[in-house]
């Protein structure tokens, strides 16, 4: 397994991927790999060389600091327990979510949010 940053950065990569809407296979086909080698990358099994994290910057419409974005001392301890518990955006059902509310227009996200707040008791957990 890779080191903690290899494995930061595969998840940024996974992130930014599903956000998107992109299969492994797509996300490959556009950087011109296979996509055992995105899934390799996700997990941080494989380090992504700054060539190929450059074409996936390009290829995911980010800059490549999208992908340290974050990273620091702390992050990198809470790697390792994120990659135990699992991670909030890693869902599909939270990617599902923020698409369908991004489809909205302004003023429905405004009344979604206000809703989804008012159900939790007007709190709002912190990320």
């Amino acid at each position: 397994m890779g080191n903690d940053i290899d494995v930061y950065l595969g998840k940024r990569l996974r992130r930014r991927r599903r956000l998107l809407g992109l299969t492994q296979q797509q996300l490959a086909g556009a950087v011109g790999v296979r996509f055992q080698q995105i899934q390799k990358y996700e997990c941080g099994a494989n380090r992504i060389s700054a060539a190929r994290l450059w074409q996936l910057s390009e290829a995911l419409e980010v800059p490549v600091g999208y992908f340290y974005d974050g990273l620091s001392d702390q992050a990198r301890q809470e790697t390792a327990a994120e990659a135990e518990g699992g991670e909030m955006f890693a869902r599909k059902e939270t990617l599902d979510l923020v698409r369908a509310y991004y489809l909205l227009g302004e003023r429905p996200r405004r009344r979604l949010l206000d809703l989804a707040k008012s159900l939790n008791g007007g709190e709002v957990a912190e990320a």
